[in-house]
C-alpha cells in the first residue's frame, strides 16, 4: 500500500512584499500612524481597494466601523491640538459686551445658560487678566458686567452682590460660596447630655430607622442625620427631651463660653433655646442661668424646650437686651450675645434676604449691634474668679456686623479679644479694604458655608478687664495695649487718674482730720498747715478747669 503523504499546516506569519520578504518595517509603520489593519490589507490589494459609493456595499461593517472611529479620532486629536496651541500662545480673547448690552439682555426675558457661559469666560479673564483682556477694556468694565450677571443668575440685588464680591475677591470663591447658599444644609441634633450620651442616643435613634453618624471631630454631641423613616422632630427621645434640632455652628459660640458650674450666665437673646439649653448642659443644671429675650412669642418657644429638656437652673425673661446693664450691673460671670443680624450666613433659610437687604439696614442692625455689645460687657463682672467673660456671634458674614462691632467694643470698654478655643474656623480681619482693625481681631473666627459646610457664622470671645468706665484719654490705649499688665499700668500712670486719686485721697484727710489740729500734707499742692477750714483751688483733670473744695 503506498504511503498517505501528510499535509503540513501552515504557520500564521506577517504579510510579505513582492520578493518574498517579511513586511515587518511597513507593518509596524502602520500601526504608528494609527491606520486600521484593514486599511494597511487594502493597500497590499489595490484591485479590492473601495473608490466609489458603489463598492462601498462591499464593505464589511466592522471596516466601516473602523474607518468612522479613525476620523473621528483624527479630527478630535486636530481640535485638541488647536485649543492648546491658543491657550499657550493666549490668543483666545472674549470680546466683552457692553454693559447697555446686557441690560438691554437682562431686562428682556433673559437666557439663563447664554448667563451662565458669559460668567465663565469672564472669571476666566479675571484669572487670567494680563494675557486675556480685551484691548481697551479695565477690570471694572469685566467686574461690572460680573456683577450683574451674578445678580441675574442668583437672584442678588446689587448692594448685597458688591458685599460679597468685596468678601470674596477670588471670582471662582465667590461663585462656590453662592451655590453653597442655595445648597440646603444637613440636618443636625444636639446630644442633651443632662438626660443621655451621644452613644446610646445613636443606637436608640438607629433603631427606629434614622441613619446617624457623628457630625464633625471638633463636636462631642452633634449628630448628623442623612435620612430618617420618621420625623426627627415627633420621636419618643425628641419628645422625652434627649436632643435638640440644631445647627453645627449654634454649638460654636457656646462652646466658645465655656461656661463653668456654679456660675452665673446671662444669655441676652436665648430664643429659641437650643444655646441656653446647651449652656445648661455644661453647668451640669447648677448656678443660675438667665435666658433673656426681648420678644414675648419667642419667650414661650425658650420656656418650652427648656422644660422638654429638662433644664431647672434657669430664669427666663422678656426684656430689652440693654436692661441687664442697668438691673443688675457688673452682676454675671459669663455673657452671651448672639446678636440680632441680617443673616447673610443662613440665606438657604430665608431666599427674601437676597433683596430685601440694603444700606440702611445693615447700619440699623449694626448701630444695634454696638448698643447690645457694650450692654454685655456692662452686665459681666470682671473680678469674678473664673468669669468675666463676653462671647459675641451673628450669622452673619459681613464685616458691618462683626469685625467693627467688635473693634468698637474694644475703643469703648476696658477688655481684650482672647482666644476662642475653637479648633476650626479662619481668622477675622484685622485689615479690611478701608477699614483698620485692632490687631488682636485675628483671634475672633469666621466660618463659611462652602469651607466649613455649616451656616455662615461669626465668634468672638472677650474678656472685661475693668468694672470702671472708660474715659476719652483711655481709648488710644486700649486700642493699641490689649494686654492686661499694660492696660493697668497706662491707667495708673495717667495724668487724669493721678489727679483723681489725689482729690480723692486728699477728701479722705480733710474728712478724718479735726478742724483745729494743723498737719503738713505729704502732696506738693498742700504743704501748708491746715488751721482752719478755707478753701483752695484744685486743678481737676489736668485740662485746666479747676474748682472749689473746702478744706
Amino acid at each position: 500500500m503506498p504511503k498517505k503523504k501528510k499535509l503540513k499546516k501552515k504557520a500564521l506569519t506577517a504579510p510579505k512584499d513582492e520578493n518574498g520578504k517579511v513586511a515587518k518595517k511597513k507593518f509596524k509603520a502602520s500601526e504608528e500612524t494609527g491606520n486600521s489593519c484593514s486599511d494597511y490589507c487594502l493597500s497590499r490589494n489595490p484591485s479590492k481597494r473601495i473608490s466609489g459609493s458603489a463598492d462601498s456595499d462591499e464593505e464589511l461593517p466592522i471596516e466601516k466601523k473602523s474607518k468612522q472611529l479613525d476620523k473621528m479620532k483624527s479630527k478630535a486629536a486636530k481640535e485638541d491640538e488647536s485649543e492648546l496651541r491658543l491657550n499657550i500662545a493666549g490668543q483666545h480673547k472674549y470680546e466683552l459686551p457692553s454693559v447697555d448690552e446686557v441690560e438691554k439682555q437682562l431686562k428682556e426675558l433673559p437666557n439663563l445658560q447664554i448667563i451662565k457661559d458669559r460668567i465663565h469666560e469672564v472669571v476666566q479673564v479675571l484669572g487670567d487678566f494680563k494675557r486675556r483682556r480685551q484691548d481697551g477694556k479695565s477690570r471694572e468694565d469685566y467686574v461690572a458686567i460680573l456683577t450683574k450677571d451674578l445678580c441675574s443668575q442668583y437672584g442678588y440685588n446689587e448692594y448685597l452682590m458688591t458685599k460679597f464680591m468685596q468678601l470674596f475677591p477670588q471670582p471662582s470663591e465667590l461663585i462656590e460660596f453662592l451655590d453653597a447658599n442655595d445648597q440646603q444644609r444637613p440636618v443636625t441634633i444636639r446630644t442633651n447630655t443632662l438626660k443621655t450620651r451621644r452613644g446610646d442616643l445613636a443606637k436608640s435613634l438607629i433603631n427606629r430607622g434614622m441613619n446617624v453618624d457623628p457630625a464633625a471631630p471638633w463636636t462631642k454631641v452633634g449628630l448628623v442625620v442623612y435620612d430618617s423613616q420618621v420625623p426627627v422632630g415627633a420621636t419618643p427621645e425628641y419628645l422625652a427631651g434627649h436632643y435638640m434640632i440644631q445647627g453645627l455652628n449654634s454649638l460654636l459660640p457656646v462652646m466658645a463660653l465655656a461656661p463653668q458650674p456654679g456660675d452665673r450666665v446671662l444669655d441676652m437673646c436665648a430664643a429659641p433655646g437650643g444655646k441656653t439649653s446647651h449652656i445648661a448642659s455644661l453647668m451640669k443644671n447648677s448656678g443660675v442661668l438667665f435666658a433673656n429675650d426681648a420678644n414675648m412669642a419667642r419667650c414661650r418657644a425658650v420656656i418650652g424646650n427648656l422644660h422638654r429638656l429638662g433644664v431647672n437652673n434657669a430664669i427666663v425673661s422678656n426684656l430689652s437686651g440693654d436692661e441687664y446693664a442697668k438691673l443688675a450691673p457688673n452682676g454675671f460671670d459669663r455673657v452671651l450675645l448672639d446678636a440680632p443680624c441680617s443673616g447673610t450666613g443662613v440665606i438657604w433659610k430665608d431666599q427674601s434676604v437676597k433683596t430685601s437687604k440694603d444700606s440702611q439696614d445693615i447700619q440699623r442692625k449694626h448701630t444695634m449691634q454696638r448698643q447690645l455689645i457694650l450692654a454685655a460687657l456692662d452686665a459681666v463682672d470682671a473680678k469674678s474668679p473664673n468669669g468675666g467673660y463676653v462671647v459675641y456671634s451673628t450669622c452673619s458674614v459681613l464685616v458691618e456686623e462683626n469685625e467693627a462691632v467688635v473693634n468698637y467694643a474694644l475703643q469703648k470698654r476696658h477688655c481684650e479679644l482672647v482666644p476662642c478655643g475653637l479648633d476650626v474656623g479662619v481668622e477675622g480681619f484685622s485689615r479690611f479694604r478701608e477699614y483698620r482693625f485692632h490687631p488682636s481681631l485675628s483671634l475672633t473666627r469666621r466660618y463659611y458655608p462652602h469651607v466649613h459646610n455649616i451656616d455662615g457664622f461669626f465668634v468672638a470671645k472677650l474678656k472685661k478687664l475693668s468694672n470702671a468706665k472708660m474715659g476719652k484719654a483711655s481709648i488710644d490705649i486700649v486700642s493699641y495695649r490689649f494686654s492686661r499688665a499694660n492696660f493697668l499700668l497706662a491707667i495708673k500712670t495717667s495724668a487724669v487718674g493721678a489727679t483723681k486719686r489725689r482729690v480723692k485721697k486728699k477728701r479722705n484727710q480733710i474728712k478724718n482730720k479735726a478742724k483745729n489740729i494743723s498737719g503738713v500734707d505729704e502732696d506738693d499742692g498742700f504743704n501748708k498747715a491746715m488751721s482752719k477750714p478755707t478753701f483752695k483751688r484744685l486743678l481737676v483733670n489736668g485740662c485746666g478747669r479747676s474748682s472749689r473744695i473746702k478744706i
